[in-house]
């Protein structure tokens, strides 16, 4: 399998120098970039084209939500993990309904950091419980059912309301009887259909449409 291209953007050098240190030890990732300020972050991924993005939040000229906004309207394959060093949930969620795929906090283990990249990378990553809580504030009164107008086959239904109650690949796979890997086919199927990025945008869209129990 051929490394993720990996796009570090933080505007203090040492942070960016950490994270390459980390990630240069596993062959699976090459960094191919490295980015001060949202500004190069569009800049770089227009010329490197980068499988992940690093991205931290709080930088000068352009922060990490608006580059995120402007990256995924433009290049909406480009998987985009915000790295951070507070786990306000307000700024991460903010950013996860701009496409992100999710989180990294930068003052956990480098073991469990690479752990949480490489799942990213595969999108094997579920929902945290404090992001289904957003999710939940955002849509308190839930819609009547209306399936006839969803782009969804029956089985893509019932994956989808299994991402939105918070499963992760393998506990759907075990819920429906499938491989992880059709998990992961059906979960590509859905995002494409939806026009979606991530799980969180899939929960949203569950609750919209009142498929969720």
């Amino acid at each position: 399998m051929q490394p993720f291209r990996i796009l570090i953007v933080d505007d203090h050098a040492h942070a960016r120098e950490g994270i390459r240190e980390i990630l240069e030890e596993f062959e699976d990732f090459l960094i191919i970039g490295e980015a001060k300020n949202g500004k190069e972050a569009i800049q770089l991924t227009e010329q490197l084209l980068p499988d992940i993005i690093l991205m931290d939040i709080q930088m000068p000229e352009m922060d990490g939500l608006e580059a995120t906004k402007r990256i995924k309207l433009q290049f909406p394959a480009v998987k985009i993990v915000m790295i951070t060093v507070s786990d306000d949930i307000t700024d991460l969620f903010d950013a996860l309904k701009k496409g992100a795929q999710g989180y990294l906090l930068k003052n956990i283990q480098s073991d469990q950091w690479v752990e949480h990249l490489r799942a990213f990378a595969l999108d094997e990553v579920p929902m945290s419980k404090e992001i289904a809580f957003q999710i939940l504030k955002e849509f308190p009164q839930k819609k009547t059912l209306s399936k006839e107008n969803i782009p969804l086959s029956t089985r893509e239904l019932e994956l989808l309301q299994l991402v939105a109650k918070g499963l992760s690949n393998k506990e759907i796979s075990k819920a429906l009887f499938i491989s992880e890997n059709t998990v992961k086919s059906h979960l590509k199927n859905i995002l494409s259909k939806l026009h979606l990025d991530n799980r969180v945008q899939l929960t949203s869209y569950a609750f919209q449409q009142g498929l969720v129990d």
